[in-house]
């Protein structure tokens, strides 16, 4: 297969070998303007995500325990564990959906 090169014979698309000039100052005042505007987002977090976030405690020991078995190649994964834990999520999903 033979490679094209006729884009490095012609340039980037879209560059001009001119420099731009600026058509109005309107134009430069609107830009101005655009750039020194300033925006006000606000965020409200639910009660239900504020009692979640507040349980985040969990045990340090653990998680470098297990970073430690993953780095060494160690670490086993319960296959019937983690498919118990996926029906499980996946009933609370559907039971959540029906209330």
């Amino acid at each position: 297969m033979k490679i094209d090169d006729s884009f490095n014979k012609t340039g980037p698309v879209g560059v001009s070998s001119t420099p731009a000039k600026a058509s109005s100052s309107k134009g430069a005042e609107k830009a101005e303007a655009v750039s020194t505007a300033s925006t006000s987002d606000s965020v409200k977090i639910s009660a239900q995500a504020q009692a979640l976030g507040g349980s985040s405690t969990f045990d340090v020991k653990k998680v470098n325990e297990i970073k430690a078995a993953i780095a060494s190649g160690t670490f086993q994964v319960n296959p019937e564990k983690v498919a118990n834990g996926l029906i499980d999520t996946v009933k609370d999903l559907l039971s959540s959906r029906k209330g």
